[in-house]
């Protein structure tokens, strides 16, 4: 079993002491005819340990950030285009560095007939995207970012399940490239085909 991950601050500014002065100042110039002047010397800190709560809490920060600007430029696209913010985010369970973010949910209306809720995620890792209750499979953090949107169902005020009736894992795009999923999210949110054709030419 591998051991637990630890986390430690690696930007934190290192003390600093003046140096140590052994002869007054008068008599090293009397002496060496150089006139001493102390600068500090910068001394190693002792290295911090994050908690799994600190570590949590900044992740979520870059993340949701992440999700603001995304949001953003989403709905800065087309004034046809509003995509609700719904910003929240979730740290991986023994890994509080790699999480996602919920960006914004709605529905397409892909005929009069078929209709689908869905959300709009960012995760700071990579992973295959599972068919059962482990949602990620193979997580990897070697690539920054990933992208994906999922089939949702679930009344207002609860909490939404992954619809498999469209595929077995919920899923209607994944990708690792911003501009591919900025064009999913936003033929996803479009009204109508004219505003598609635009998307479209991206």
């Amino acid at each position: 079993m591998p051991a637990p991950i630890r986390y430690y601050e690696v930007n934190r500014q290192r003390p600093f002491v003046t140096a140590p002065n052994t002869a007054t100042s008068h008599s090293e110039f009397l002496r060496t005819g150089r006139i001493s002047r102390i600068r500090p010397m910068w001394v190693p800190s002792e290295r911090r340990y994050l908690t799994y709560e600190e570590v949590a809490e900044k992740t979520g920060k870059k993340l949701e950030a992440a999700g603001e600007t995304t949001h953003r430029r989403l709905n800065s696209f087309h004034r046809s285009i509003f995509l609700p913010k719904i910003i929240f985010h979730r740290t991986l369970d023994g890994s509080p560095h790699l999480g996602y973010c919920h960006v914004t949910a709605a529905r397409t209306f892909f005929s009069r007939d078929s209709m689908v809720t869905w959300s709009f995620y960012i995760a700071n890792f990579s992973s295959e995207i599972g068919e059962d209750e482990a949602f990620f499979a193979r997580i990897s953090p070697q690539n920054a970012r990933m992208y994906f949107a999922v089939a949702v169902e679930g009344e207002a005020g609860e909490q939404a399940k992954i619809d498999r009736s469209w595929r077995k894992n919920g899923l209607l795009f994944q990708t690792n490239d911003p501009h591919e999923a900025m064009r999913n999210v936003l033929m996803l949110g479009a009204p109508d085909a004219t505003i598609r054709e635009m998307i479209k030419r991206l």
